[in-house]
């Protein structure tokens, strides 16, 4: 198996901890974690806005925990790391661990500068290693599923596909005691909604046009996303809500609705389970599995990239950068600069 460590022990450092242990495919070996004391106190806190499921305390309690990033890869012998930091830190960390030689697997966004974004990339295919950003959503079983009809005309062509992402003002972790992490961190733009823009470019390729709106909130200029999406494909449209301007116990809520030839298709987290297809003549229910799982399929996918020395086409650091450089293009529009 992979030798591999996890940087960064909040909830999504322990998202992937938790599927790393259940892969069977890596082999976690150590955390990076500035503060060591914080790796059990987020094990029992119940951080982020989703469940994701727990670690017992003694799957981790043997581990080498390490304060810096250098500190590790000069103590272990690693094929690769899960970068699971704010995302200040995801330039200089990535960077570091692929000048090491390592592969990397990187939360997102994968950066919030452009340059630096392609930078890493460069920098990973020039030393032949694995690169790829963590974008759950293509792995979740409903949007996998979705993807899935799309491509084979399941229902026909696509001509509608309607994508929303709402939850309360983040509130765990050092989003709640941390000024520098809360302003450092894109906002609900490069945070949240870049999921389903994400998704949007992953399902229906790249926008002929785009109108659409960002709104500030308490943590940027563009904590709330409202977008039209146009697309080559006569009569193809995409549509985009997302944000977190709400109060923080506003209810996390994802969901989309797909309009094709023949069929309307609607999936939403009050339902995480099923996907409802629509015809004008009858309803039917597609049982799914856990959206959770999604966080294993990614793992999994880097496993096997890593494994086979493949560069991860279906989730390549080159769409990531497009996600980037479409959340610039939302705010572009939003000060009159796209017409």
């Amino acid at each position: 198996m992979k030798k591999v460590a996890v940087v960064g022990f909040g909830f999504m450092g322990i998202t992937h901890a938790l599927n790393i242990l259940k892969s069977g495919r890596l082999d976690l070996k150590a955390i990076v974690e500035k503060n060591p004391s914080m790796v059990a106190r987020n094990l029992e806190s119940g951080l982020g806005n989703i469940a994701t499921g727990g670690i017992p305390a003694d799957a981790v309690r043997n581990l080498p925990v390490y304060t810096s990033i250098d500190d590790c890869l000069d103590r272990e012998d690693l094929d690769a790391l899960h970068i699971c930091v704010h995302t200040r830190l995801h330039y200089s960390m990535a960077r570091k661990a692929l000048e090491r030689g390592k592969h990397v697997l990187l939360e997102k966004p994968l950066a919030l500068d452009i340059k630096e974004g392609r930078e890493l990339i460069a920098l990973a295919r020039n030393n032949g290693l694995v690169f790829m950003v963590a974008h759950v959503v293509r792995f979740m079983p409903a949007y996998a599923l979705l993807k899935e009809w799309i491509d084979a005309g399941t229902y026909g062509p696509l001509e509608f596909l309607s994508l929303s992402r709402l939850t309360g003002i983040p509130a765990w972790g050092e989003w709640k005691s941390n000024p520098q992490v809360r302003a450092s961190s894109g906002g609900a733009l490069f945070d949240l909604v870049i999921h389903d823009i994400d998704y949007m470019q992953f399902a229906m390729g790249q926008p002929e046009t785009i109108d659409g709106r960002v709104l500030p909130g308490c943590l940027s200029e563009h904590d709330y996303l409202s977008a039209r999406w146009e697309f080559k494909n006569p009569g193809r449209t995409g549509i985009i809500e997302g944000g977190y301007i709400f109060h923080r116990r506003f209810p996390f809520d994802s969901r989309f609705i797909a309009k094709f030839s023949e069929a309307s298709v609607f999936y939403g987290t009050h339902e995480p389970r099923t996907i409802r297809v629509a015809g004008d003549d009858r309803l039917d229910q597609v049982e799914l599995g856990d959206p959770a799982d999604g966080y294993m399929g990614e793992i999994l996918y880097f496993a096997d990239c890593l494994e086979k020395g493949r560069w991860p086409e279906r989730c390549s650091p080159e769409s990531s950068l497009r996600a980037i450089e479409l959340c610039y293009a939302h705010i572009r529009k939003t000060k009159g600069e796209i017409s």
